[in-house]
């Protein structure tokens, strides 16, 4: 950057502007291992906060927590044939251990399907047993080529949920609630605005009967996979002898569900809402909603104003970290560095609000709030700060899922178009492009081939075009749906 202080502009250099957010905010740092990355305390504040509220939806819906191997035998990968096809180039071989060479090498999990199927063979018998609504919090590593952190790393955290059903429309139904439950976290929390829908058999997880999933548009207008859900059907159930007693007496296969979301999340989070001054969170998210920044000149002022700021940030949370529940302060009473240079550096960490407080304020009994989403400004009283904030906080939960929304939609391309036109457009600028496809997997490849564009899902109803397309973006023939088609990461 020609200017430190500044960060290269979104319109200039988007992936450049997205590694300085991450590593200036401090979000997270590159690893001594190639491909891997260390999570700052920003950024894990971020993801246990993502973690909380997920965990608690999952729970809300009768899923309970355990954890599994990171070791998983390799033959257990070998049993279910698309499986190993999907991720044998990503998987990493552990062959030796303790010095000597292990009698079968153990792959380091890049998904668990096999090892968790394999235990669910050994608790399940009965069609009493189930449903078994199981999740875990873990890490696994997938060995990448290309790397950007957070978005695609060897080693990353996700959650893995992992069900057995005794049907198919129960697996069905449960496959597309947990897809509800990624849409509601994602749009409530994280003030991302998804598509959601079916996967083609050409995009779907490697051994699944269908895949789910929430596509999410970034700033530079690509497409994010936010989170997948999968509804396996009885292909690991029957590689792992994965059976029940039914209620009639007889013997069936369990019908199986795995979805997830990951560290990527923290990703979309700064390509959807960031902007040239750095990163913006939404409130819910935030590891710090409120930072209070004190302004004086004399020694007089300091300690009228360093008093107030400091009985301001007990009555408005957790400055502390001693009381739950409470709004998350911080009190930035560092004497080494100016307001601007603290205001510069609370806004590059997205800080939702700032309190500013000078000894004129005080004159005023009111303090100074400053939205980090639109840099607007408003005095509030002493008497009625925290509702005020709160009130402020709330509006800019809002503002800001608004706001991506509205992007989203203004850089969505619906109605008749051409094959040369939505060239351009994947050449330019890129878009959501909703259009026609007649359902053949070589009009698909060919597309991808020619302009690096896929079929983000094929969308639910409620996302689907007023006037559905009547006719294939490639081949022009009859469609037999609509497709989303963008660009992705």
């Amino acid at each position: 950057m020609a200017d430190d202080k500044k960060l290269t502009p979104r319109a200039e250099d988007f992936s450049a502007w997205y590694n300085e957010v991450v590593l200036r905010a401090e979000l997270a740092d590159y690893s001594p291992v190639r491909g891997c990355m260390v999570i700052r305390p920003d950024g894990y504040g971020i993801w246990e906060r993502m973690q909380r509220a997920l965990d608690d939806m999952f729970k809300a819906t009768g899923h309970r927590n355990a954890y599994f191997p990171l070791f998983i035998p390799e033959s257990f990968l070998h049993k279910e044939a698309q499986h190993v096809e999907g991720f044998a180039p990503e998987t990493a071989v552990v062959t030796h251990g303790g010095g000597k060479a292990l009698e079968e090498p153990l792959v380091v999990r890049p998904t668990s399907e096999t090892i968790i199927y394999a235990m669910f063979a050994k608790w399940v018998q009965s069609y009493r047993d189930l449903p078994l609504l199981i999740n875990q919090w873990a890490n696994v590593v997938r060995w990448e080529m290309r790397t950007r952190l957070f978005l695609r790393t060897l080693e990353f955290l996700w959650q893995e949920g992992h069900t057995a059903h005794a049907t198919h429309d129960e697996a069905e139904e449960e496959a597309r609630r947990m897809l509800g439950v990624y849409r509601d976290f994602m749009e409530g929390w994280m003030a991302m605005p998804v598509v959601t829908g079916r996967k083609t058999e050409s995009e779907k997880f490697a051994g699944a009967l269908r895949t789910y999933s929430c596509e999410a548009m970034m700033q530079d207008n690509k497409a994010l996979q936010a989170g997948t859900s999968h509804n396996l059907g009885q292909n690991f159930a029957r590689a792992f002898d994965l059976t029940f007693q039914t209620e009639s007496g007889g013997t069936e296969y369990a019908w199986n569900t795995s979805w997830g979301v990951s560290t990527r999340l923290i990703g979309g989070l700064v390509m959807t809402h960031g902007d040239d001054k750095g990163l913006r969170i939404p409130p819910l998210l935030a590891p710090t909603e409120v930072v209070i920044v004190p302004i004086w000149r004399s020694d007089e002022e300091r300690a009228r104003v360093f008093e107030a700021a400091e009985r301001i940030a007990r009555s408005l949370g957790d400055w502390e970290r001693r009381e739950p529940n409470r709004l998350r302060v911080r009190l930035d009473l560092r004497e080494t560095l100016k307001p601007g240079a603290k205001y510069y550096e609370w806004e590059m960490r997205g800080v939702p609000v700032r309190v500013e407080l000078g000894p004129r304020d005080l004159e005023k009994n009111q303090a100074v709030l400053v939205r980090r989403d639109t840099g607007a400004k408003q005095p509030a009283s002493l008497d009625t700060i925290g509702e005020d904030v709160e009130a402020l906080l709330e509006s800019i939960q809002d503002a800001m899922l608004t706001e991506a929304r509205a992007r989203r939609e203004a850089h969505s391309v619906r109605g008749a178009i051409t094959y040369d036109r939505f060239r351009e457009i994947m050449d330019g600028e890129g878009a959501f492009v909703y259009a026609g496809w007649c359902g053949n997997a070589a009009c698909e490849a060919a597309i991808k081939e020619e302009t690096k564009a896929t079929i983000r899902v094929l969308p639910d109803e409620e996302f689907r075009s007023a006037e559905p397309p009547t006719h294939c973006l490639k081949c022009n023939q009859p469609a037999t749906s609509e497709a989303l088609w963008a660009k992705a990461y």
